[in-house]
């Protein structure tokens, strides 16, 4: 089976690191990439890693072909004014932006600003997590990107609210510490390297839109209690690092301990692919850590438990170009194809970095 795909928006971070995934991936032949502003160069010419790696040049949208599978790229808002031009071209759209990862179309407007162009297409995508939502995603023909802060967020709270020990009456506290390379790759003010370099700057202590996308996987599986996040410009590229604050039931504290917990995760995660759980006695690496899973997409999940208090610290680390972003598109795209989950994903990232 070869499954012809192209990429919509390939000349930014998550476009390029879908092209490298792409590339090598046993079952697909990448056909086409897009960028306006890059047409007719050479793809290495924007991703100097793929330099002898092929040969393809960028094309404009205007030229692109049909074919099995199409990941789109784009800016935010610009998949959903495209939506009906791009469904025609593909039985099967990964779109890796925010336009249809939220269900309820006001959620668009107290979020992102804006109202959604195209509000009877949320329900025909799927929010692309596999760890949450596989079924849904296999055989899907539309499947959403997941945001990178979301996706550790929910990693690591998605299994302790689902097993229903979470005190639902005490609001969900999530610190993020991101890297750069969220910013994509058009420079601004705040990533300029001057200012972003050695800074740990706040840059969402409030509001950060992927708020919507945890408030939504929580009320999956009935919680309706509040999130607050905040995110945090640590220097990093590649790397979100979610520790989130849960309490216990009341009623549970007395026989919840860490082995609980670990039994909690282990029901969660323990058949998944990419899931790792971290946490050990000793050693530098005893709890989730961005650095190592540079390139990856793996996520480390951990935590801790403070007996005195109820407060569970649960920790999820990844990569997010990867995780975060790409390769979770490919890891849906492998689903949604019914191939192997893991086909082109198996890199473990690189130590040190």
């Amino acid at each position: 089976m070869t499954i012809r795909a192209s990429i919509v928006g390939g000349s930014g971070y998550a476009g390029g690191e879908l092209l490298r995934l792409l590339l090598f991936h046993p079952e697909v032949e990448v056909a086409q990439v897009t960028s306006e502003s890059s047409a007719g160069k050479f793809v290495y010419t924007r991703h100097p890693n793929l330099r002898s790696c092929t040969r393809l040049k960028f094309t404009p949208l205007e030229q692109l072909e049909p074919c099995d599978v199409l990941f789109v790229a784009l800016p935010h808002g610009e998949c959903a004014g495209r939506i009906e031009q791009l469904a025609g071209l593909a039985g099967r759209i990964v779109d890796l932006s925010a336009d249809f990862r939220l269900r309820n179309a006001e959620d668009y407007q107290r979020w992102y600003g804006w109202e959604h162009p195209a509000e009877h297409w949320l329900n025909r995508f799927v929010y692309g997590l596999p760890e949450i939502h596989r079924e849904q995603i296999r055989g899907a023909h539309y499947v959403s990107g997941v945001g990178c802060n979301a996706t550790a967020t929910n990693l690591a709270v998605w299994p302790l609210v689902k097993a229903g020990i979470v005190d639902l009456a005490r609001e969900v506290i999530v610190e993020v510490k991101a890297g750069s390379s969220e910013s994509g790759a058009t420079a601004g003010p705040s990533s300029h390297h001057p200012d972003r370099s050695h800074a740990v700057r706040s840059y969402a202590p409030t509001g950060h839109r992927h708020t919507a996308e945890v408030l939504q996987v929580l009320a999956t599986a009935g919680a309706s209690t509040g999130v607050h996040m905040s995110v945090t410009a640590v220097e990093l590229v590649r790397g979100v690092l979610a520790t989130a604050h849960l309490f216990v039931r009341p009623e549970l504290r007395a026989s919840m301990d860490v082995m609980g917990l670990w039994k909690v995760y282990r029901a969660a995660y323990g058949g998944e692919p990419f899931v790792r759980l971290v946490r050990e006695r000793q050693g530098v690496y005893r709890y989730p850590e961005p650095k190592i899973l540079a390139g990856s997409n793996y996520a480390e999940v951990g935590f801790d438990y403070d007996a005195d208090s109820g407060r569970i610290v649960a920790l999820a680390a990844i990569d997010n170009l990867m995780k975060g972003a790409a390769g979770t598109a490919v890891q849906c795209m492998n689903l949604m194809c019914d191939v192997d989950e893991m086909l082109g994903l198996g890199f473990p990232g690189l130590h040190p970095v």
